[in-house]
Parts: structure tokens; C-alpha cells; sequence
């Protein structure tokens, strides 16, 4: 891997002050935005779920022959792509389960992880479970670099990548040994912790530049004014932005409803809208096929209909 580095857009960030861990009052202390009793929480997101039937059924894919300049993006299901292009595979979020603990996956991946190409790297956004899934990333065709953020490479190592990168916001990695390709860690709104008390890992999305191309992918994230930011210093052509886990109101805190994701769109003043983190499992009280719906209408009442695609699970889509 000759040639990699990584490099600032900016000046050094400052350091973050570590809040005083507390031990939490109650059930609702375990989510930064104090959700939901224990009685909801179980009905509401685990029971329902495991009565409603999964559906979905694994694609064969059938991959394009690209152009130079020319990228394929497939929607795995949940949060979950696989970028291409002639040079380049790259995984984010890559997430195959049917189960996370309790939680059951509602519909099923794109596609088998035994037809994915051969992968060259893993963008991993936050070590929350339904992101940063263990199990997948150790059954994968171990990539060559898996990059994630600061504080949560511990959780990486033994995964099978043969490197391992993690970034502070705006800070970006590239590789110079002929693929010339570019990723930039981005700020978030959101939360990084995987346990209780864990409270010093990273969190964002990443902007990915490659043969002229920019794809931005928010990873999770509330609506914040930092979309302009990264509208302003990356410019992003490709925005794959979540629209699910918004109701009630409190999950907004954390997550984005259609309607915030097309303002953080144009915010980003991106061309295209991929939506994601829905459909896949029940995170919150919405039905599961209310996004994109209410995207569709959103979409339709500010001329934005065009703008907006929105793939099937492991259907590639040449951009």
C-alpha cells in the first residue's frame, strides 16, 4: 500500500472535553435522546417486529462494466453500499444480519455476501451495532484497509482488514499508488457509544472522491447546519442521506425524517439523493414503509422528483 497518507483539510481540531460519566436514572438514560420507557421499548420495537414476517429475498447481482468516470452504487439494505468503480470496491457500513440480539431484521439483504466482488475498502461510520456489525465484517473477503473514526479501531483488529485507519473530522485519508482515491471523515449529529460508559469513540460520515466523482455517505445523523459545512468544503455530488427512525418526536434528536434529509440535501447542494436507513429494521414507531412515501411527496411538491432515486435492495444503479 505504498503511497497511502493521511492529511487535514484544516487545522488541527481542538480536543474534545470527556463529560463525567454518570451511572443512568433509568431505562431512557441509555439513549442520548431519552426515548422510550422499558414497556415501550419492548412492544414497540421488539415484539411488533418479531410478529411482523420478514420479507425481501437476496438478488443475484449483476454487476456493470463501467466506464472510467462512471460509478455503480448498490443499496445492501439498512445503512449498507457497495461502491464501484473500474478500480475500486468499496464497502460502508456492510451489515448481513437477520438478528441484532433481540432486534430481527424485517427485510432481507440485497443480496448474499458470497456475491460481493472482491472488496478493497471498508468505510465503517460509528461502532453502534446495526453499523459496525461484527460478524459481517469478520466473514467478508478480508479487504486490504478498513477506515472508521477515532476510538474505534480497538474494535476492528482482529476483524481481517490488513489496515487499519482512523480519522478525527476533516481529516482525510488517500491512496497514491495509481488509484488515486480520497476519503474525508465528516461531523455527524449523532453518538458513537457501542456500551454504556463508552463514551471516547468517534462518530460522522465520509465523503468518498475517486475519477472525478464525489459520493457523500451521513452515516447516522439529526438534521444539523453542518450539512452546509461539508456542502461548502467538499462540494458532494452523490448524497446518501437517512430518512428513517423519526418518530416520535424525541428520535429526531439523533436521526432525520424525510423531510430534514431534504433540507440537509440541499444544504449539501448535492445532485442526487439516495435515501437510506429504512425499511430494514424497526428502529422506531413509523411504519416501516412511511419514508419513503412521505420522500416521494416531499420530493414531488418542490420539483425535486427528478433528483431523488431511490434503489432497490441489490439492484446496482450506474451514476
Amino acid at each position: 500500500m505504498t503511497g497511502a497518507k493521511v492529511n487535514q483539510m484544516v487545522k488541527e481540531p481542538k480536543k474534545r472535553k470527556v463529560p463525567r460519566r454518570k451511572l443512568p436514572r433509568s431505562f431512557k438514560d441509555l439513549t442520548p435522546a431519552k426515548h422510550f420507557n422499558p414497556r415501550t421499548f419492548f412492544q414497540e420495537l421488539i415484539l411488533k417486529g418479531w410478529f411482523t414476517p420478514r420479507h425481501g429475498q437476496p438478488r443475484r447481482p449483476v454487476f456493470p462494466k463501467l466506464k472510467h468516470g462512471e460509478v455503480a452504487i448498490t443499496w445492501i439494505g439498512h445503512a449498507s453500499f457497495l461502491i464501484q468503480f473500474t478500480d475500486l470496491n468499496l464497502l460502508i457500513d456492510p451489515n448481513f444480519a437477520n438478528w441484532l440480539f433481540l432486534m430481527k431484521r424485517i427485510k432481507r439483504a440485497g443480496l448474499k455476501m458470497k456475491d460481493l466482488p472482491p472488496v478493497d475498502v471498508v468505510l465503517l461510520t460509528h461502532a453502534h451495532y446495526d453499523h459496525f456489525h461484527k460478524p459481517t465484517l469478520r466473514n467478508l473477503p478480508h479487504p486490504k484497509i478498513g477506515i472508521m473514526p477515532r476510538g474505534v479501531g480497538d474494535l476492528a483488529h482482529d476483524l481481517g482488514f490488513s489496515r487499519v485507519i482512523e480519522l478525527e473530522h476533516w481529516e482525510s485519508f488517500s491512496q497514491g499508488d495509481g488509484s488515486d482515491w480520497k476519503v474525508t471523515f465528516t461531523p455527524s449529529k449523532h453518538w458513537g457509544a457501542r456500551t454504556l460508559h463508552d463514551q471516547h469513540r468517534g462518530y460522522g460520515g465520509f465523503v468518498l472522491e475517486h475519477q472525478g466523482r464525489k459520493i457523500y455517505h451521513a452515516g447516522d445523523s439529526a438534521y444539523f447546519h453542518g450539512f452546509e459545512e461539508i456542502g461548502r468544503k467538499l462540494n458532494p455530488e452523490i448524497a446518501l442521506l437517512p430518512i428513517g427512525a423519526y418518530h416520535p418526536e424525541t428520535f429526531r434528536k439523533v436521526h432525520m425524517g424525510p423531510d430534514q434529509a431534504i433540507q440537509a440535501f440541499k444544504d449539501l447542494r448535492a445532485r442526487v439523493l439516495v435515501p437510506m436507513h429504512y425499511g430494514t429494521f424497526k428502529l422506531s414507531f413509523e411504519d416501516l414503509e412511511e419514508p419513503p412515501r412521505w420522500l416521494r411527496e416531499i420530493a414531488y411538491e418542490e420539483n425535486l422528483t427528478d433528483q431523488i432515486k431511490i434503489l432497490d435492495e441489490g439492484v446496482p444503479k450506474v451514476f
